[in-house]
């Protein structure tokens, strides 16, 4: 199945064109023409959301539940096309995508389960108690509700499970609120076919039309992401990407007349503390794992381990040797956008610029391809210098050496929030790594042990999210069913008739 993009945004049903154009920058294939967003189309996608909200909120969980699963058989219809067309413009292969689509659509599946049983609604009811002294009680019953409009960004590194019909899309759809989705410029065309998915299963369940727009945009100015997120039927926003964008958004969120939530993921350097008898009894099996994780996609996951600290001593010496032998190995990889192997490279030349910080591994960079490196440091150097503990969104390694663990802690003590951080241990580490552990949990909203963070399991159980900067709200996740209370709050109804209740509290 073959796929050319018309190039039109999607609103409320209807697919409409922009006199302005942009053209695609794919990695490899042909480029196509699209239209380019703009404040009044913004407008209209957000009205037609709003109009649509009474009734789409009202929708039973059944059907709600059937809406979500249908848009993951339209993507799945679609699954070579959607595949051609996101290898074409991200350069990413085509076993990762295919995984991709498998994950976005298990997260529309699992959302649509979730909203079946009901729990997520945290019903309540306090009957009323007429002849309690001093004073009577009222009936009172509680449930969660849905806010209203959602705005979600998508991501550059996830063209699928973080974009037009990711996560935040599924949750916020499963919650009961409509979506308007900001395209990302580097996958226009994965946008579009995403958004005719989208389009088909809203014609399929007779589902109001401005439950779901999509607007394209060239990424070149700042206003069709500002107009969405002030626009005052918006009352909340879904984000995933870089610390300077999303602050730039947050502000905005929290300067607005009625202030909104912003749940922005902004990344996370996602430290690993190696401990003495683990480092001693596998340190090289250690490494090349590291290697792996940290050149998976060409380090362009939000849970790319980039620091791993450890002990002086042989067995870190090693570790060194053999994680710099296992990343001179990795061939070069396609990075998702020009602006983004941009980045990296400045990312890089900033650490080794850095003071204290020593060259383990140096590569050449040219274009859009990426190559790993590696740096190594000490606890003192680190700890002094804060610019070191900035993400570089690539496979860029740092090694932080401590002279014992008290510096292992103190640099535990002095992270900034993460989405991961990880412990290597054996059974002769436990009592060192229980020192650890109050302060670590306090830092990241996912804590592993023996494992490497990239790879992010979507279920019930699962934290994409952390203290800031690695999320704007860290009670919050991106990932895994709890992701839909972000766009829900609770209501209290007292003395209500049932005839006027929500359908779920009768």
């Amino acid at each position: 199945m073959s796929f050319t993009p018309h190039g039109k945004h999607l609103i409320a049903g209807q697919w409409v064109s922009s006199a302005q154009q942009f053209n695609s920058t794919p990695a490899n294939g042909d480029a196509f023409s699209f239209s380019v967003g703009s404040v009044d189309l913004v407008g209209q996608a957000v009205q037609a959301a709003e109009s649509a909200f009474y009734e789409y909120s009202a929708t039973s969980r059944a059907q709600r539940a059937v809406f979500l699963n249908t848009i993951a058989d339209e993507i799945e219809a679609r699954a070579e096309a959607v595949t051609e067309i996101g290898t074409s413009e991200t350069g990413l292969p085509v076993a990762r995508l295919e995984g991709e689509r498998g994950r976005t659509c298990g997260q529309l599946r699992l959302f649509a389960q979730h909203i079946l049983d009901g729990e997520y609604l945290d019903r309540r009811h306090d009957q009323a108690l007429p002849e309690r002294q001093p004073l009577p009680r009222a009936d009172l019953r509680l449930i969660q509700r849905p806010v209203g409009p959602v705005a979600v960004f998508g991501a550059s590194n996830f063209p699928l499970a973080f974009s037009t019909a990711g996560g935040d899309t599924a949750s916020a759809l499963a919650a009961g609120c409509p979506v308007v989705v900001k395209g990302h410029p580097a996958h226009p065309g994965t946008t579009e076919i995403i958004a005719e998915a989208l389009h088909a299963a809203v014609e399929r369940c007779a589902i109001p039309a401005g439950v779901i727009s999509v607007v394209q945009d060239s990424g070149e100015s700042f206003d069709v992401g500002k107009a969405l997120v002030e626009h005052p039927l918006i009352k909340a926003v879904g984000f995933t990407g870089s610390l300077r964008g999303g602050r730039a958004l947050f502000d905005l969120c929290a300067a607005r007349p009625e202030p909104i939530p912003f749940f922005g993921e902004l990344g996370s350097v996602n430290p690993m503390f190696l401990f003495e008898n683990a480092i001693s009894n596998r340190g090289e099996t250690l490494a090349k794992g590291w290697a792996g994780s940290l050149t998976m996609g060409a380090g362009q996951f939000c849970t790319n381990p980039g620091v791993a600290v450890l002990v002086k001593g042989e067995a870190a010496d090693k570790f060194v040797t053999t994680a710099k032998e296992a990343l001179a190995s990795v061939p070069a990889q396609t990075m998702l956008t020009d602006g983004i192997a941009d980045a990296y490279r400045s990312g890089q030349k900033r650490i080794a610029a850095s003071a204290g910080v020593r060259e383990v591994l140096s590569t050449s960079c040219d274009l859009r391809d990426a190559t790993p490196y590696l740096y190594q440091t000490t606890a003192k150097e680190w700890l002094a210098n804060e610019a070191l503990a900035e993400e570089v969104f690539g496979p860029l390694g740092m090694i932080v050496i401590a002279e014992d663990q008290a510096e292992m802690l103190a640099i535990a003590s002095n992270l900034e929030g993460q989405l991961t951080c990880t412990v290597h241990l054996d059974d002769a580490d436990i009592d060192a790594a229980k020192r650890f552990m109050p302060i670590l949990e306090r830092k990241a909203g996912r804590v592993l042990a023996n494992a490497f963070p990239t790879g992010v399991e979507v279920c019930d159980s699962m934290v994409h999210g952390g203290p800031y900067p690695a999320s704007t709200n860290f009670g919050a996740t991106s990932v895994g069913s709890m992701a839909i209370r972000r766009f829900l709050r609770p209501v209290c109804f007292q003395d209500i008739p049932a005839a006027l209740l929500p359908e779920d509290l009768k």
